[in-house]
């Protein structure tokens, strides 16, 4: 199993400093995804040779002290469970508060090593000051600047310790394969897609529990093919009304939509695509993930000759602008085309890996612009001089032109179906960038 360390405290002392430092001092860490309420955020850190994954929690501010309370241990349990270690931070500079003692209390019942660690201490005095933080009586007492990296070497040292080599490398190997969020709303089978993929095999080796209480992640290894499915089925019905359930069941696809590389929005044959799935659809596309539609469900449909190109059309329809995207017909229960699901997201993946080199993309694209000119601006002819990609993990382009800021939407449009077209971006969202040469 990988190794996880959660950063708890209250508001202000210094939590997300530290984990920025983590992420940013070494150069092997890989990625930073922030949470969708702001309340978690996710990265890999690599100390020594070791990788871990670190969770910052957000600092707890609310109405009165005991709704505080409630809150804040919730916010430090669900943490500390997802944790194998956890680093308490607190703040010298202000000193012991109520808040770090009601923390205190919730992580001395927790089995998990704590790390206490007392942050802001840049000179000998606030040293001194801090020596009042041992009467919370952890056992290891770390005292750093996260400001400047003071001191955290030791307690790096100190986490570094506890990770065994198997641990650091199933992060660094899970944290380097494929991820595929299995997205949509409750009922449309997303968990049968899951079961049946995974089902009746045995080699499948670990069932990682997920980052969030909602997610599970499960490693797929079958048939040469390996890759990490992330499935939000864990929308449970809250007793609570209907739109809670909409709202919860949103910010767990949007969760599991930021750690995936591609998203399986699945959806009901039936009832077709709703608002929601819409949302989740474009959220996807602005950040940058890759996407296949999987319309679920099918055996249950009334089939005619054009049944499936027809219901393709409405459904490229209603997901326009954004209308190169596989779209396949499955039944989980009837285990139809779900293995041809997972190829098509493999292809969707390495698409979005793609990296086009300079003098190919210029030729074509250059080429392309030649033979459709674009309007005229100001009296002059828009010149596109040279192109590039750019390394970003979404395949982005930039177009070097004499008038960067006037190239209008239609004529982006022209050359991204270019790009497309000539290289095969299906189900990627690609973004076109425009520089004075």
């Amino acid at each position: 199993m990988s190794f996880t360390v959660a950063i708890v405290g209250r508001p202000n002392v210094g939590k997300s400093t530290f984990f920025n430092r983590l992420l940013e001092q070494r150069k092997a860490i890989v990625d930073d995804v922030s949470g969708v309420t702001r309340d978690r955020q996710y990265g890999v850190a690599d100390w020594n040779g070791k990788m871990f994954n670190v969770i910052d929690t957000g600092g707890f501010v609310a109405g009165s002290e005991d709704i505080f309370e409630k809150e804040i241990a919730k916010q430090v349990l669900i943490a500390v469970e997802e944790a194998d270690a956890v680093i308490f931070m607190v703040d010298a500079h202000t000193g012991l508060t109520n808040l770090d003692d009601a923390m205190a209390s919730v992580l001395r019942r927790s089995t998990k090593p704590v790390f206490l660690t007392v942050n802001k201490v840049d000179n000998s005095e606030r040293l001194l000051e801090a020596n009042e933080f041992y009467s919370m009586g952890f056992e290891h007492v770390f005292f750093i600047a996260a400001a400047s990296g003071s001191g955290s070497g030791e307690l790096l040292d100190a986490i570094a310790a506890l990770i065994s080599e198997d641990a650091s490398e199933e992060t660094a190997e899970m944290n380097a394969l494929p991820k595929f969020a299995i997205i949509g709303q409750p009922n449309v089978g997303k968990s049968s897609l899951l079961n049946s993929l995974i089902g009746q095999e045995r080699t499948i080796v670990s069932e990682i529990a997920g980052t969030t209480r909602d997610t599970i992640h499960t490693h797929y290894n079958l048939f040469q093919k390996e890759f990490v499915l992330i499935d939000t089925a864990g929308i449970r019905r809250k007793a609570k009304v209907h739109e809670d359930l909409e709202f919860y069941s949103v910010i767990r696809a949007i969760k599991a939509l930021d750690e995936a590389d591609v998203c399986l929005l699945v959806l009901d044959a039936e009832k077709g695509i709703a608002q929601q799935d819409l949302n989740i659809f474009s959220l996807a596309v602005k950040k940058g993930k890759g996407v296949v539609v999987l319309v679920n469900k099918w055996d249950l449909v009334n089939k005619e000759t054009n049944t499936a190109r027809d219901y393709e059309v409405k459904l490229k329809d209603k997901l326009a602008p954004f209308t190169d995207v596989p779209i396949l017909f499955i039944s989980a229960k009837e285990k139809t085309r779900i293995f041809k699901a997972i190829e098509l997201a493999l292809d969707v993946y390495e698409s979005r890996q793609r990296r086009i080199p300079t003098s190919q993309l210029n030729e074509v694209m250059l080429k392309a612009a030649e033979t459709h000119h674009a309007p005229v601006i100001r009296g002059h002819s828009l010149k596109i001089k040279f192109v590039t990609q750019i390394p970003t993990a979404v395949p982005s382009f930039a177009f070097f032109c004499n008038f960067p800021d006037d190239v209008k939407q239609p004529y982006k449009n022209y050359l991204e179906n270019q790009l497309r077209k000539n290289f095969n971006f299906t189900g990627v969202p690609v973004r076109l960038f425009f520089r004075k040469k």
